[in-house]
């Protein structure tokens, strides 16, 4: 199994947990606040602000819930948001890159500091990590019973996939950055709802650890997961199918 498509799988598991603390609710609402103060409230008019509706819907996020977050995020009031990243390295030379949406620079990069310090890793500066990854349209979806698999993936790819995975009755397709907005389109046409659909740094150099490397890294990785001001961190662990099971 390739590199990303492992990472994905770390990430869906993990996703899960998030869900029941309430976590990725908190990272979803922040994400669509960010996209009708910057785009508009109108998803139909604003590509980002649709899909991050489309992500908040594919977690189960009530609709009241959205709708507040919109309205709230275009009013006088709304919380004025940055949008930063941060690069470092967590245990045993695994490459760490952070995403974030914060209202407050300062307590966001003291809080990243201290989580790769407390858990064995170091901050690093801009591009320490960068060049490791490669930007990539990323969607999962459950595979529809009444959709023949071959024949779907070969539309995928006739629509720009670069790769189309299938496991556990997840449909993962990965294409270029640039191919993103398409993707989306064809999505819809095929009648398509993806559960999650975003911008991912896939590595393009991974490492591979013991069970005891993996597990002190991931403690890294899901401490930085887990703060607030976090929306989603990447990482270059090539996991073996035995360490993603202890993640469940």
């Amino acid at each position: 199994m390739s590199g990303h498509s492992k990472w994905s799988t770390i990430k869906r598991k993990k996703g899960a947990n998030d869900a029941k603390r309430g976590k990725i609710f908190t990272k979803l609402i922040k994400e669509i606040s960010v996209a009708a103060k910057l785009g508009g409230p109108d998803p139909e008019a604003n590509p980002r602000l649709r899909l991050a509706i489309q992500n908040a819907k594919g977690q189960n996020m009530p609709k009241d819930n959205i709708e507040r977050a919109i309205k709230k995020a275009t009013g006088a009031d709304s919380a004025d948001y940055h949008e930063v990243t941060y690069e470092g390295y967590a245990p045993h030379g695994v490459a760490v890159f952070v995403e974030c949406t914060t209202d407050n620079l300062n307590r966001t990069v003291a809080s990243v500091r201290a989580i790769f310090s407390k858990y064995g890793g170091a901050l690093g500066t801009n591009g320490s990590v960068e060049y490791l990854f490669e930007r990539k349209g990323v969607f999962t979806l459950q595979l529809p019973e009444d959709r023949d698999e071959d024949e779907l993936t070969l539309e995928l790819i006739d629509a720009g996939a670069e790769d189309v995975e299938v496991e556990d009755g997840v449909m993962t397709i990965t294409c270029a950055m640039e191919d993103f907005g398409k993707m989306q389109k064809k999505m819809e046409e095929l009648g398509l709802e993806p559960e999650n659909a975003e911008l991912m740094r896939i590595p393009t150099t991974t490492v591979s650890l013991s069970d005891e490397e993996f597990q002190k890294a991931m403690r890294c990785i899901e401490a930085l997961e887990d703060d607030d001001d976090v929306q989603k961190v990447f990482h270059n662990i090539e996991a073996k199918d035995e360490q993603l099971q202890t993640l469940e």
